[in-house]
């Protein structure tokens, strides 16, 4: 397991903890088949975590959106930089099929941004948008 729920902060809106809380789990999954070496499962998986990463992006970035969010392009610009370094971490293993470069990748980089990211701003943007729920 690379985290638990409770390492990233909850913030003031419902739906962004779910989408956080359900983007963990398979970031868990992921990270567990890539420590098992488990390359079907990784393949299998990576197409699981692009889909949710770009749903979890697109939903707060529609958020910012309606809500007008101030900050809407310094957030949506933290999310472009780690949609392209997913899409690198990609090419990478469609090249390679190393599940080293995918644990690396969650371990050094992925667990840091995504603790920080929701700690900086998606706390701000919860703040702003409220809770929808």
């Amino acid at each position: 397991m690379l985290m638990e729920r409770t390492d990233v902060q909850q913030v003031s809106n419902a739906m962004m903890n779910m989408l956080h809380a359900e983007e963990i789990d398979i970031i868990n999954d992921f990270h567990d088949a890539a420590l098992a070496k488990d390359v079907e499962k990784v393949d299998e998986l990576f197409a699981v975590v692009e889909f949710d990463v770009e749903d979890h992006f697109s939903e707060e970035e529609q958020m910012m959106e309606e809500s007008q969010f101030y900050g809407m392009q310094m957030h949506k610009s933290e999310h472009d930089t780690m949609r392209g370094k997913l899409k690198k971490l990609r090419e990478n293993w469609d090249k390679t099929k190393n599940p080293e470069l995918v644990i690396r990748f969650l371990e050094d980089d992925f667990k840091h941004w995504i603790v920080l990211h929701i700690s900086r701003w998606d706390s701000e943007t919860a703040m702003h948008i409220g809770d929808t729920n």
